[in-house]
């Protein structure tokens, strides 16, 4: 097994030094030259810096912002984040939909609250569609079973369109969101 271990680390030394070379011979950066447009260093980065960055991307409704929530059950969900939940006498969950309740306050999404998710406090959600039907992002659901292939095929047709999108897996495992950001 040694003698087999061996020889396939040196096959894979040879064709490293293999690619090295024609990569110089053709004049093609070497890995660890290549450099992501997106990469930067951010360990310099302060928690200021990122929630702006968060929130450049990540722009919608202020209003208002969702909250995630999981039952004793494991059901779980999102729903507008509400200063009086749970607060007797003015909430009576579960008697009385928040909907229907005449003492629901809306949260505004805030820098605090974007801490909270970055830091894994609790998990947030937005509203994207802003009061005058414009949007600043696309999010992209995939799932089932074929959701890497079709998520895969998505991102092929935005790079050849000319539409960057980045591919996310979702927090189950068992599904992808494809985002696009937009400038105006």
């Amino acid at each position: 097994m040694d003698k087999q271990l061996k020889k396939a680390l040196d096959e894979c030394e040879r064709l490293k030094e293999e690619n090295r070379r024609l990569r110089a011979l053709l004049g093609i950066p070497g890995e660890k030259q290549k450099q992501n447009k997106y990469s930067t260093d951010t360990a310099s980065f302060s928690s200021r810096d990122r929630i702006a960055i968060f929130r450049s991307f990540f722009r919608g409704r202020e209003d208002v912002f969702a909250l995630r929530w999981e039952n004793r059950h494991g059901r779980s969900g999102y729903s507008p984040a509400c200063a009086n939940e749970w607060k007797r006498p003015l909430c009576e969950k579960p008697r009385l939909k928040c909907a229907d309740c005449e003492n629901r306050e809306l949260l505004s999404l805030t820098d605090d609250i974007v801490y909270d998710h970055l830091s894994g406090k609790h998990t947030i959600g937005m509203y994207p569609l802003l009061p005058d039907e414009t949007c600043w992002l696309l999010a992209v659901d995939f799932d089932k079973s074929v959701w890497q292939e079709d998520a895969e095929a998505f991102l092929k047709t935005c790079d050849d369109m000319g539409v960057s999108a980045v591919l996310e897996r979702s927090r189950s495992g068992n599904g992808g969101h494809v985002w696009i950001f937009f400038e105006s």
